[in-house]
């Protein structure tokens, strides 16, 4: 039995929905994506992205459509943080065991690159078309110049809202009854700031390390791109002593990243300049429920469960939703009904759990890695694992390195967290970390 071929669209031409579409395309439908934007390949990039971390999930679901060979050519490994502390040099802290890496690249070149894959499938591409309204129960679409003017209207099979945080389609279903819906934004916003390259075109720090300056209640990262540049992200609050409101002049931008970033004194005019060209983004965890509409509509990606930056897994979580779905699709056939049922119910709980452990991580990233307590409790962490490893996978490898579910990788975790909090408690800890005693003693603890 094969898929009788369907006529779909897909709303939102960003990275979910172009894979989508590529999946799609391959039985046999006809895919048609919508963008109220203008084509990404035609124009300069905003300045409002952070370079994306591409993990264990995302891979599995690009080699699963045969494209993980060519994405690579525009990705750089990275097998370690870098840690830019106060007052010390900068020190290395690997990710995993050997060969384990997260991949930078930019959003935006990815971006550029699926939707030419997607095309060379034959799927069609309508930008600068916004979709002002969805009919849900026969699934049409709506589209026109604005809320306004007359609107055309478009007959599908199915409709897939892969439109983002701010999802149209999603804006729609958030109408009908017992729809659950909440979005909760943190108090922190980016700006993305950029080092270019060397005259001769190469890295001005490690290139195979991911960037962090841990500043308590704020921090600044940065990520290497192909052509010798890092795209960098600085992460401040809104409003108080350090934040977005306080810096309003040239002479205050260059004095906060003399004072706090004293390393990359060197691009304090271009970070000036970048600090005040480009726009300052909020961030939100958003969450509902249900994800579909009888067998006529669903949601993939961020308009699903958007999720804040912190631990590189929201393009990392909206391709694996693409990935689970198709499995169903396999198994199902043409039962579109039974398929989108079992889609939601599998991948919500992971949703809300990366969604818990991405807010959990900011926490850890801006104040906790430079603390000395936190650091011993990683170094017994690592070292037991070394020892152990299979009792006890740290709960970022699980994360990042692995492709068990994100709910699973939660619960673990917090286990963890429990026992490590009961050695942490242990006297002279720092004296006798790696000893038997300890090693036992957390045995032990597992056991129970």
């Amino acid at each position: 039995m094969k898929q009788k071929p369907k006529n779909i669209a897909i709303i939102g031409s960003g990275l979910v929905g172009s894979l989508l579409a590529i999946y799609l395309k391959r039985y046999g439908h006809a895919i048609t994506v919508f963008d109220r934007r203008p084509d990404i390949r035609t124009i300069e990039f905003s300045g409002r992205s952070i370079n994306l971390a591409m993990s264990n999930r995302g891979w599995r679901a690009l080699e699963e459509v045969g494209i993980a060979e060519e994405i690579k050519k525009i990705a750089i490994p990275l097998d370690k943080r870098a840690m830019h502390v106060h007052d010390r040099p900068v020190y290395f802290q690997r990710y995993g065991k050997e060969g384990e890496a997260i991949w930078s690249i930019s959003r935006g070149i990815l971006n550029r690159k699926m939707i030419d894959l997607a095309e060379q499938t034959g799927v069609t591409f309508k930008f600068n078309e916004k979709v002002w309204d969805v009919s849900l129960p026969d699934a049409k679409v709506y589209t026109g110049e604005s809320e306004k003017s007359e609107w055309k209207a478009y007959q599908f099979d199915l409709i897939f809202g892969c439109d983002g945080a701010f999802s149209r389609v999603r804006h729609k279903m958030q109408r009908r009854s017992r729809f659950d819906y909440s979005q909760d934004f943190i108090d922190v916003g980016y700006k993305e700031l950029t080092i270019p390259p060397n005259a001769d075109g190469t890295h001005k720090l490690d290139k195979n390390s991911f960037h962090i300056w841990p500043r308590g209640k704020f921090m600044l990262i940065a990520m290497p791109n192909i052509d010798g540049s890092f795209t960098c992200t600085l992460f401040l609050p809104f409003e108080g002593e350090v934040s977005f409101e306080k810096l309003t002049t040239k002479n205050e931008a260059k004095a906060f990243f003399k004072t706090y970033f004293p390393n990359v004194r060197k691009e304090i005019e271009n970070l000036t300049k970048d600090f005040f060209d480009n726009p300052t983004s909020a961030m939100v965890t958003m969450k509902c429920y249900p994800w579909t509409y009888w067998d006529k509509v669903a949601l993939v990606g961020d308009s699903a469960h958007a999720i804040v930056p912190f631990y590189g897994q929201g393009m990392n979580a909206g391709f694996e939703d693409i990935f689970e779905l198709d499995k169903l699709i396999k198994t199902h056939q043409n039962d579109w009904e039974t398929i989108f049922a079992k889609y939601q119910e599998s991948r919500k709980p992971n949703a809300d759990a990366i969604a818990t452990l991405s807010y959990r991580n900011f926490i850890e990233m801006s104040s906790k890695t430079a603390d000395a307590n936190f650091l011993l409790q990683k170094k017994i962490e690592k070292h037991f694992s070394e020892k152990h490893p299979d009792k006890w996978i740290p709960v970022y490898s699980r994360v990042t390195f692995s492709e068990r579910p994100y709910a699973e990788a939660l619960a673990i975790g917090d286990r963890q967290e429990a026992i490590m909090h009961e050695i942490m408690q242990v006297a002279n800890i720092a004296d006798k970390w790696d000893s038997p005693e300890i090693e036992r003693k957390i045995l032990a603890l597992l056991t129970l």
